[in-house]
């Protein structure tokens, strides 16, 4: 498949947000992984092609009853998520989850059973979005459109408590490392109202966040071709055995082929601040 990957010139108005754009063509459907990151992702699908993203199983009741198609949200996974995609035109938006909810209007735990299409939570709205994407030329000018549908749908008072937010970002700050069992006395909460506020506001425990932030880190080192034993002693995993597990947990596949996902090898084009 040939990728075309845009980003733009400078950091957007909205603090906890970054964007992309990519056009992706392919002679014949391709079926890719969307592999867990620490971010939630919207992409606003530009034209008539678009992508179908699977649903997920697990504690959310089984598969949904539809794939989701189009503008979609997806929030805080642990499992790679099927992606089914030809061609296709989008922008890709990545949120931090303490910021996610003044700009997608719900709890980003609404969105941990697999995607959702951006309808279901921005109404009308969304399709405007994309119809405006697609009458606009030039990737400049369609970040330009994106950020000011942001701006405008920012709500203040929807961002997580500043205790939840202190804990999220003292994971990502430490790339997973930080011991979980110390934040709710630095935050000056009890264990069980930080776990259940964190896991409410955020998606996932406090554990399973450091577990997501600290492969993020990893799994790009792996893409950046480091070796497996330094990449697990590195980044705090108990050996290599414990790195090749995790990986598999949030990929379904193994080290050598995580390191070759197309979504993690064009990141360090797409999202450079984070790779």
């Amino acid at each position: 498949m040939e990728w075309e990957i845009a980003r733009p010139a400078r950091a957007l108005a909205v603090r906890g947000t970054d964007m992309a754009g990519f056009r992706i063509r392919g002679a014949a459907p391709a079926q890719l992984r969307a592999v867990p990151h620490p971010a939630v992702t919207v992409a606003v699908t530009i034209g008539d092609h678009s992508f179908d993203i699977g649903a997920t199983d697990g504690d959310c009741g089984g598969p949904t009853a539809r794939t989701p198609s189009g503008s979609v949200a997806l929030g805080l996974n642990v499992e790679a998520v099927p992606v089914r995609v030809r061609s296709v035109e989008c922008v890709q938006i990545r949120l931090d989850p303490v910021v996610a909810p003044a700009l997608l209007g719900c709890p980003v735990a609404e969105l941990a059973c697999g995607a959702v299409v951006l309808d279901d939570l921005w109404g009308s709205d969304a399709r405007r979005l994309g119809e405006r994407l697609a009458e606009t030329s030039g990737w400049a000018a369609r970040f330009a459109t994106v950020e000011s549908a942001l701006v405008a749908r920012l709500r203040e008072n929807r961002r997580a408590d500043p205790e939840v937010a202190w804990a999220w970002h003292r994971l990502v700050t430490t790339r997973g490392t930080h011991r979980v069992e110390s934040l709710a006395a630095e935050v000056g909460w009890s264990r069980q109202r930080l776990w259940s506020r964190f896991g409410t506001q955020i998606g996932l425990t406090p554990k399973r966040a450091a577990m997501l932030v600290r492969f993020d880190h990893a799994v790009h080192r792996l893409v950046r071709g480091d070796r497996p034993a330094q990449v697990a002693a590195d980044c705090g995993y108990a050996d290599q055995s414990h790195l090749h597990r995790e990986v598999g947990a949030f990929t379904g596949t193994s080290i050598s082929s995580a390191a070759t996902e197309p979504w993690l090898t064009v990141d360090r084009e797409a999202w450079p601040s984070t790779c």
